[in-house]
C-alpha cells in the first residue's frame, strides 16, 4: 500500500492478488481512510458495498483460468468534499454496455454495476489507457 498527497487530495493505492479472500483488505483500507473524515456509518457501508462489487468483478472476470492469478489495484483519492475510488486490473477487459445487462434480466455482474451506479454520484467504466484490462471509477460527495 502506498500513500501520497497532492494538493488537496490524499491518495492511497492498494494492490492485491485477484483472489476473493483479499477483497477484505480493500474494505479495511476504506474503513481506515473513512476515519480521516466524519463519515456516517450508512455512507461508509454504502461505499464498502460499491467497492466490494467493483473489486469482486475484477477478481471474478479479469483473468482467464489459464493465466494464473493477476492483480487488482485500488486507488482511493480523498478530497475535502468527496472520495474517488478506482479499481483497475490488467485482465481481458469487458464491454461496459454488456456489463450493464438487460434491465429486465440483470446478471450477477450487471447487478453489481447497478448497485455501484445507485450508490455513487458519478461512475466511469471502461478499458484502461492502452486498451488492456478494465477500469471502474466512482465518486461520492462527502457532504
Amino acid at each position: 500500500m502506498t500513500t501520497s498527497s497532492t494538493g488537496e487530495a490524499l491518495t492511497v493505492r492498494l494492490t492485491i492478488p485477484a483472489r476473493a479472500e483479499y477483497i477484505t483488505l480493500c474494505r479495511l483500507a476504506l474503513t481506515g481512510i473513512g476515519r480521516l473524515r466524519e463519515l456516517s456509518d450508512e455512507l461508509l457501508a454504502d461505499l464498502k458495498l460499491a467497492l466490494t462489487e467493483a473489486a469482486s468483478n475484477s477478481v471474478r472476470h479479469a483473468y482467464a483460468e489459464n493465466q494464473g492469478v493477476g492483480v487488482v489495484e485500488i486507488s482511493y483519492e480523498l478530497f475535502p468534499d468527496r472520495l474517488v475510488i478506482e479499481v483497475t486490473d490488467e485482465g481481458e477487459g469487458f464491454d461496459p454496455a454488456e456489463a450493464a445487462g438487460n434491465p429486465d434480466e440483470l446478471s450477477e455482474g450487471g447487478l453489481g454495476i447497478a448497485i455501484i451506479r445507485a450508490i455513487a454520484d458519478e461512475v466511469k467504466i471502461g478499458a484502461q489507457p492502452g486498451g488492456k484490462g478494465s477500469r471502474l471509477r466512482f465518486e461520492k460527495p462527502l457532504n
